[in-house]
């Protein structure tokens, strides 16, 4: 039990330390560029505002997910032994939603602590990114359908080879996520 506090503790030092450089790296870059300064608070709020608006909702889905989700689940459809169904699932989860991508870090965290692949999780949070569907509708209409299905078509590949390196990556190192 001692351990895991000083781990803890250990952890909440490297946050707040975090949190201080960049509020240092802040106050210095605003005090060197004082012209920014209007600009740099009204989209600081507009964020906040933002965040404040969409992270209880969050938080409430992820609490669901963690409830009614069990991990065996993941393990089965987006874990080391899912293979091209989880790749398929995990594109399809990605492209599905329309919010900020930062809606996405808290559900990859949960999917890793659940056992999803490192690979699923990595082609999740860029479909997320860069395949959505609403998204995919609308550079269908503006671009037309040979831009839309050649792009759709070298990013679903490129992601696949750049999520399954990044997991090689991560066995050479032997590092936990």
């Amino acid at each position: 039990m001692a351990l895991i506090s000083q781990i803890s503790n250990q952890q909440n030092l490297k946050d707040w330390t975090f949190l201080g450089i960049v509020l240092l790296v802040a106050f210095l870059l605003l005090n060197t560029y004082p012209s920014k300064t209007g600009s740099v608070t009204e989209y600081f709020w507009q964020y906040l505002v933002e965040m404040a608006l969409i992270l209880p909702a969050v938080m409430l889905i992820m609490g669901l997910f963690s409830a009614y989700v069990s991990n065996s689940m993941i393990e089965k459809y987006l874990g080391k032994y899912a293979g091209k169904k989880g790749i398929f699932l995990s594109f399809f989860l990605g492209s599905l939603p329309t919010g900020p991508l930062y809606v996405a870090f808290p559900i990859a965290s949960h999917l890793l602590e659940k056992g999803a692949r490192i690979s699923n999780v990595i082609i999740f949070l860029s479909a997320w990114a860069c395949l959505k569907i609403p998204q995919e509708l609308m550079e269908f209409q503006f671009l037309g359908w040979k831009f839309m299905l050649l792009r759709l078509f070298f990013t679903a590949i490129l992601v696949v080879v750049m999520a399954r390196f990044i997991e090689y990556l991560f066995g050479i190192t032997n590092d936990k996520v």
